[in-house]
């Protein structure tokens, strides 16, 4: 007999219907428009100033750049050579310093001259990035 009760108040639960509560649509709130002022016509900007002329001739770009042991792997363009004792600008989009080589390595060894076919490093003295420029500076 229990199990009989406790199945009719199982299926009296379960009859039981729920009220549902309506949700009241969201209100539209109004936007403030602001007065708008006539535009004023821009003056032309003025033409910004040429780029400074490059600091000597170019002579090739920074492949890579060993941090640890503060060189750079250079490639050389066409028809151009490299000294020890020449005079060198590093330039790129966040480098820009002189120095003058002091060593040039190629497969770990010291030469005084490199050519354009030349797979070599040179050793600078700030951060040098790929893809910088490296020109040949007249001394002076």
């Amino acid at each position: 007999m229990a199990k009989a009760k406790a199945k009719k108040k199982a299926k009296s639960k379960s009859k039981v219907k729920r009220r549902k509560i309506a949700k009241k649509p969201a209100r539209k709130v109004a936007k403030k428009v602001a007065a708008r002022k006539p535009a004023a016509k821009a003056a032309p900007k003025p033409a910004s100033p040429p780029p400074p002329p490059p600091p000597g001739e170019r002579i090739g770009v920074v492949t890579h750049y060993y941090g640890h042991l503060f060189v750079a792997v250079v490639k050389l363009d066409p028809g151009t050579s490299l000294r020890v004792g020449d005079n060198i600008h590093v330039k790129g989009h966040t480098s820009d310093f002189s120095q003058r080589v002091e060593s040039l390595q190629i497969g770990h060894a010291p030469v005084q001259e490199v050519g354009p076919h030349d797979d070599f490093g040179l050793k600078v003295a700030n951060h040098a990035r790929e893809h910088d420029v490296v020109y040949r500076v007249k001394p002076g």
